[in-house]
């Protein structure tokens, strides 16, 4: 059949997709001049940013103790240019899918942000570090420090939070939870860039595992696979919509241990030391030291 004959059918679908009552609120309206955030430009800050902070391991190969300063210096100041064109992109981009104009204010704010970010990298790679060796120590299975790096998604989704955090830690919009997505895709761990996590953070395996947005977990924390910290419910406003950004979902205060498939409910907290037990919901406090595990069937 002739291409031809199909013409009506295509002119139609294009006719339908185009009248604005069926793309009202899925529409950018795009304005000449101010960018939009790059999924693209977004990865390689991420990869930028690991290998800075992991040098040898992301990027260039080839470092070694005598060029580390030169290859660090290049790699930053890219970050910089990219990091800068990104967090204007955000800025410049609201929620109801229309851009505010870049102005000129907006493009130093950028610029302060993109620097303030790299000032932070040497903070951020010492609590990494302290993630590596969490995560080294908790698995017998590691054999090397390097290992760990390499292979973990754990630390490749944590990575991604930690630099994501920092960003929304700065006002940046919109950007944050990009780069936290990029490592929920990639790894199947889905951490929200909002969550407060402490120093030696672990997670064994890592798929399913979810970490609310106001999380708020301790030092020392080992998660499993599966395992939801979650939120119970979701208050509703007059106009019966969620009320958002109001403390929602669990406290692990520091050395709580959670095994896989655990689902954590609510603005709770599991106390310092406490252990969760694998495949059970917790929907109230668990005192300090505790131990909630599976009760067994009676016969």
């Amino acid at each position: 059949m002739s291409p031809l004959n199909f013409t009506h059918i295509l002119t139609q679908a294009v006719d339908e997709l185009s009248e604005s009552s069926s793309y009202k609120g899925l529409f950018h309206q795009h304005t000449d001049g101010t960018p939009l955030p790059s999924a693209r430009a977004l990865q390689d800050i991420v990869e930028l940013s690991r290998a800075i902070l992991f040098p040898g391991y992301f990027g260039n190969s080839t470092v070694n103790s005598r060029t580390i300063k030169y290859h660090i210096g290049v790699n930053i100041e890219r970050l910089f240019d990219l990091l800068t064109g990104q967090v204007l992109a955000g800025l410049c981009f609201t929620g109801n899918g229309e851009c505010t104009c870049c102005t000129e204010l907006q493009r130093e704010e950028a610029a302060l942000i993109a620097a303030k970010f790299i000032s932070n990298l040497p903070g951020m790679r010492r609590v990494l570090a302290t993630d590596v060796a969490a995560a080294y120590n908790g698995d017998p299975a590691a054999h090397s420090f390097g290992e760990v790096i390499s292979c973990y998604p754990a630390i490749r989704a944590i990575s991604n939070y930690r630099i994501a955090h920092e960003l929304l830690k700065l006002g940046v919009p919109l950007i944050p939870r990009i780069i936290t997505e990029m490592a929920h895709s990639e790894t199947g761990i889905d951490i929200h860039p909002g969550a407060a996590i402490g120093s030696y953070f672990t997670i064994d395996h890592g798929t399913g595992v979810v970490i609310g947005e106001t999380c708020v977990i301790g030092n020392n924390v080992k998660l499993y696979q599966g395992v939801t910290l979650g939120a119970k419910s979701f208050p509703l406003d007059a106009d019966g919509k969620p009320i958002k950004g109001i403390p929602r979902h669990p406290i692990l205060e520091d050395n709580v241990i959670v095994y896989s498939n655990a689902t954590i409910l609510g603005r709770i907290t599991i106390g310092q030391g406490a252990t969760v037990g694998g495949n059970i919901w917790v929907t109230e406090d668990v005192p300090a030291g505790a131990r909630i595990v599976q009760t067994k069937a009676k016969k």
